[in-house]
């Protein structure tokens, strides 16, 4: 009777044709050959890959483009045009009342007498003045400026309350979690207008008086609310979607073996676990920004925005209605500026959730 091995070594023989091979067929593998196998792809980290995908979207590098252009144009224009944006132009000291009425115009009537009767070249008004006398070129770079650094404050500021409330919510769970987001549900209840316009009020009342000579008071009081409700309100989503991605990461291997050797839960959640939300956070925040300029423009154009002097993209279109049939320019340049950030922005934002969401391969 066979044992296992013969009746192995019979079937073996019985379903291989060994006269298929030859000598050759088992002689060592040359160098060659060896680096015809090797098929590992290039070193490389997460954020590299990252852009290298972001570089092959035209539409998110043509964005990046007008991004870069308005933000020089907004740096550089103010360092060669010799008027502020409050600034009331007049020629000898004194004011021309055709200044008012410019439109696409270079100079004033009094202006072209002024550089006729002393040779003397004045800088020209890109896009005319508005109807007090104003540069509206330079108010256009400042309102730019202005509706830009709102828009990135705020949407960092909801930004960081997110991570925090989403990452507490999401890492401890149970009671807390519940607690936290039935908090967030309410949030999402408050009407946000509402809220602007009662924090302007009450502000007003309680802060009068009080911002003259510190940082605050060239914002205003509507500026201000504007700032809280964003702090207030608009943090839901992100804490939202933090939360999601932590309850997911957290029950990972490499996560229960930090707390297995005792690392603090501040330690495990900044080095373990919101590294690897890092995709959702670059998104978000790409997508958060033209959100928050949209908002301030229209809060702005409601006239709950900056506060006069200081203009915005928002107030000026707001300051244009007036004169919308015989100056139009003033109405649509602000306009269009406001559709070039946030479409840029968003163009943008989509890139790179295409480029750093690696669930969409």
């Amino acid at each position: 009777m066979l044992d296992n091995r013969e009746m192995k070594r019979s079937f073996l023989s019985a379903q291989v044709d060994v006269s298929k091979f030859n000598a050759s067929n088992f002689e060592k593998a040359t160098d060659d050959e060896k680096r015809q196998q090797d098929v590992m792809g290039e070193s490389t980290t997460f954020f590299k890959d990252g852009m290298r995908r972001l570089r092959k979207n035209p539409l998110a590098m043509g964005s990046i483009v007008v991004l870069v252009a308005i933000i020089l144009a907004i740096l550089i224009a103010p360092h060669f045009v010799p008027y502020s944006y409050d600034e009331v132009i007049t020629v000898n000291g004194q004011r021309d009342k055709t200044m008012t009425n410019l439109d696409f115009m270079c100079y004033s009537d009094k202006e072209l007498a002024y550089m006729e009767e002393t040779g003397e070249d004045l800088f020209p008004h890109i896009f005319g003045t508005d109807g007090l006398g104003r540069d509206y070129f330079i108010r256009v770079i400042y309102g730019t400026r202005v509706s830009l650094a709102v828009g990135v404050v705020a949407a960092l500021m909801v930004v960081l309350i997110g991570i925090i409330y989403g990452s507490v919510a999401g890492y401890f769970g149970g009671k807390i979690d519940l607690v936290m987001m039935r908090i967030v549900d309410i949030i999402y209840s408050l009407p946000d207008m509402l809220i602007i316009i009662l924090l302007s009020v009450v502000l007003k009342e309680v802060l009068a008086g009080k911002l003259a000579g510190t940082v605050f008071s060239r914002l205003g009081t509507n500026m201000i609310s504007m700032f809280i409700v964003f702090g207030l309100l608009y943090w839901v989503s992100m804490a939202r979607l933090i939360r999601g991605q932590i309850l997911t990461i957290k029950n990972n291997e490499y996560v229960l073996a930090a707390k297995c050797i005792g690392t603090p839960n501040r330690k495990i959640l900044t080095k373990h676990i919101l590294p690897n939300c890092l995709s959702v956070i670059i998104i978000t925040t790409a997508l958060q920004i033209p959100s928050a300029i949209f908002t301030e423009s229209y809060l702005s154009f409601l006239g709950l925005g900056v506060s006069i002097p200081l203009s915005s993209l928002g107030s000026l279109a707001n300051d244009a209605r007036a004169g919308m049939q015989s100056y139009p320019a003033r109405l649509v340049i602000p306009a269009v500026i406001i559709c070039l950030i946030v479409l840029a922005l968003n163009l943008l934002g989509d890139g790179l959730r295409d480029a750093f969401d690696t669930k969409l391969d």
